[in-house]
């Protein structure tokens, strides 16, 4: 592994992400434009963020399945707007086995479309519903400007499509998943902070009556919308012919959610929390939480430090012992804070004869002299340190980076320049929200979750106001 510096976060965010992810060994582009190699490490703190939110998805009562990557043409043109939505995106497959299509098939970008026209033979009364499921998938969007993670034409996710008897469960289905699996996965779990909030109307899901949102902000002062949870109303169950008979015996259409996050988190883990050495993983997701670095070949080091690891190990923690004996002690600390290992413990000649090992965060640089005896025992106090502190630098850092504008022209500046997010009353008025992209490329990122205003004026245009709005620019 190179031991070049890396670009500083300050003078070229885009190269830095780039060269962290490529030298953390995190993923890789394929052949195929737009896709990733992901590679064990990367794909290990995958399985993590997928274990958090699994437990999660499971605890709120939903149940796993799998639909199929092919999707016929005919079933996705029923849902007119998710089509429109799709469509520069959409992968069609016309020729396979030798011959062209009947019929050409989709690959799915999203599974709306197959779950309701399925659920038109699965519900037939009051008393099939809700339906509660939740499928781990990759899904294909044919991506015009690809970043590994953060957007390419290939992409792991979990995607849930639920079916409610009314709109209020429906509703409250929405919200469940907003906070207690999505928003308190990736705050305790990835140690992110996160705003919850509600799409405007141009930035909702194609074929949602209401969407959802987490929104993060990122070292380079952009928001990234971090998991997404849609209120569907009748309107799939309507395109797809989905009714069930009431308890009066009335014929009803139920209504429908589906919600979604994604391996974009693990995008958002490296530039909410990386530093210019490279990453800083939370423990929790970190595929090594400590790793053991003998110093120098005396044999009694190379002799305690195996056993050192190992009680590590017996006391829970992921624990890896790099005792490669071509490598320097100095490029292996470089290459372990490059890969955003939480702790680092040294054991050297002198720490074994005093009965001791030193231990460095990598969240701070901290830099600690334990005895041998306790060591096992406090690593993982310490990496319940390191994970509240990341969360808590990043959350002081978007603080830091939050606008409250005292008016248009300030906010259009903060804005053009990426500054962070900007919080500021709205009208609601499309023109207004077209008027801050056009002259800043910022969005708004999210509304309230729950609508009501106590007063103001727009931003904007000066008319009162009817909510308010944070905008930034995003990926």
């Amino acid at each position: 592994m190179s031991t070049n510096a890396l670009p500083r976060q300050s003078d070229d965010f885009p190269g830095w992400y780039a060269a962290v992810v490529r030298r953390a060994e995190l993923a890789e582009h394929s052949p195929v434009r737009g896709s990733m190699v992901i590679r064990p490490d990367g794909f290990a703190i995958w399985e993590a963020v997928r274990s958090a939110l699994d437990e999660r998805i499971k605890a709120t009562g939903h149940r796993n399945l799998y639909f199929p990557l092919f999707v016929p043409g005919d079933v996705l043109q029923r849902e007119g707007e998710l089509v429109e939505g799709f469509a520069p995106e959409v992968a069609v497959v016309t020729r396979a086995g030798g011959e062209e299509l009947a019929e050409p098939l989709v690959v799915r970008p999203t599974s709306e479309a197959q779950f309701w026209s399925t659920y038109a033979g699965w519900i037939r009364s009051y008393r099939d519903l809700p339906l509660l499921y939740n499928q781990w998938a990759n899904v294909v969007r044919w991506e015009l400007r690809p970043r590994l993670f953060l957007r390419t034409t290939e992409f792991l996710w979990q995607e849930g499509h639920t079916a409610h008897a009314t709109q209020a469960e429906a509703m409250a289905e929405v919200l469940r998943i907003l906070h207690e699996v999505y928003a308190d996965a990736v705050e305790r779990v990835l140690a992110i902070p996160v705003l919850r909030g509600r799409k405007s109307a141009a930035e909702r899901f194609p074929g949602a009556v209401e969407t959802f949102t987490l929104e993060a902000l990122m070292r380079d002062g952009k928001a990234l919308q971090s998991a997404t949870s849609h209120y569907l109303g009748q309107r799939f169950s309507e395109a797809y012919g989905v009714t069930y008979t009431d308890a009066a015996g009335a014929q009803q259409h139920p209504y429908g959610t589906s919600w979604g996050a994604s391996t974009r988190l693990i995008g958002g883990l490296i530039m909410a929390h990386g530093d210019d050495r490279g990453l800083r993983l939370p423990p929790a997701v970190a595929p090594v939480q400590a790793v053991v670095v003998p110093v120098g070949n005396d044999p009694g080091v190379a002799e305690a430090a195996p056993s050192l690891c190992a009680a590590i190990r017996a006391a829970g923690v992921r624990a890896h012992l790099d005792d490669r004996d071509h490598v320097r002690p100095g490029a292996k600390y470089h290459e372990w804070e490059l890969r955003g290992v939480p702790l680092r413990i040294e054991l050297g000649p002198r720490d074994l004869a005093a009965g001791r090992a030193v231990v460095v965060r990598r969240d701070s640089a901290a830099r600690r002299e334990t005895s041998l005896d306790r060591l096992p025992g406090l690593v993982g106090g310490m990496l319940d340190e390191v994970q509240a502190s990341l969360f808590a630098d990043a959350l002081t850092f978007r603080d830091s980076r939050t606008l409250r504008p005292s008016g248009y022209a300030q906010m259009r500046d903060f804005l053009a320049v990426a500054g962070g997010m900007a919080v500021a009353p709205w009208c609601g008025d499309a023109a207004c929200e077209r008027r801050v992209k056009d002259e800043t490329k910022a969005t708004i990122r999210c509304l309230p979750v729950d609508r009501g205003w106590s007063g103001g004026d727009c931003i904007v245009c000066g008319r009162a106001a009817t909510e308010e709005a944070t905008w930034a620019q995003a990926y």
